[in-house]
């Protein structure tokens, strides 16, 4: 089978233990897509977090993808047309926003390159705008500020108390949302029912590629649906246990340019 579409996560897959992607890993990546390869970026992090990703690999240039939000939105990054959209029923936002306000944590969400919070100077807020390189947005009051649908929303703080809203949030919401920590500091707010492989299905569809034409890398437990779903299914050594377990190939670390590997291995 010859390959056509590359999924990559991004954090524990792509980029090393800096959040770097390697000169070689680059230089791959580059060959491939000069060959034809199309690239979609998949992850759980914003669309505009993912952007000075899509740029370091010229997606632009060759006509890539982001499907950012663990799967809520995909996007095409040469023409900027917004392909699949998911978003949060606005009813329960006032929900998400009492429980952080009083809990005494900070609520965030995404709109464009922006992270918009009522509290800024927030540690873990701050660590959010920084690990997607966006810019932060003071709002007064959150609910009023949000004039457009949202795709998700981020509850952040102390991880000890934090774990403890999970199960409240998670208890209350299971029906109509996905609740989970992304890290013990980070409680997702998502559309319920996202994952990567749902929403890859969704631009395979319109790209008229079958999932055997697909290679799909990564490491953690929401990568697990992208795996089973392509056909060829790569786990980084550095990956779960279980999602290691169910892929077809295990290849070097994210430290070890694991991603050049494959591609070396199965497209140059």
């Amino acid at each position: 089978m010859a390959y056509r579409l590359l999924v990559l996560d991004l954090d524990g897959t792509l980029t090393n233990s800096r959040k770097e992607i390697t000169p070689h890993t680059l230089e791959t990546l580059i060959h491939a897509q000069e060959r034809g390869i199309k690239i979609v970026l998949a992850s759980g992090r914003p669309t505009y977090g993912v952007a000075p990703v899509a740029d370091k690999l010229r997606l632009t240039d060759f006509g890539g993808y982001i499907l950012s939000y663990n799967g809520g939105e995909i996007m095409d990054w040469k023409s900027k047309e917004m392909l699949y959209e998911n978003v949060l029923e606005p009813e329960v936002l006032p929900y998400l926003y009492e429980c952080a306000q009083k809990n005494n944590f900070a609520i965030v969400t995404y709109h464009n390159e922006f992270v918009i919070t009522e509290y800024p100077d927030d540690e873990y807020v701050q660590k959010e705008a920084l690990l997607n390189v966006m810019q932060l947005k003071k709002v007064d009051h959150f609910l009023d500020a949000i004039q457009f649908p949202v795709v998700k929303c981020m509850i952040v703080g102390d991880p000890a108390r934090l774990v403890r809203l999970e199960k409240e949030m998670f208890d209350y919401l299971k029906d109509r949302m996905g609740v989970f920590r992304s890290e013990p500091y980070f409680l997702e707010l998502v559309p319920k029912g996202i994952d990567k492989a749902q929403s890859l299905a969704v631009l395979l569809k319109r790209l008229d590629i079958v999932p055997e034409e697909v290679i799909a890398c990564g490491d953690g437990f929401n990568d697990l649906p992208l795996i089973k779903y392509a056909g060829l299914g790569v786990a980084m050594a550095n990956a779960q246990p279980v999602v290691r377990e169910h892929a077809d190939y295990v290849t070097r670390s994210n430290d070890e340019d694991g991603v050049a590997h494959v591609v070396e291995e199965f497209i140059l």
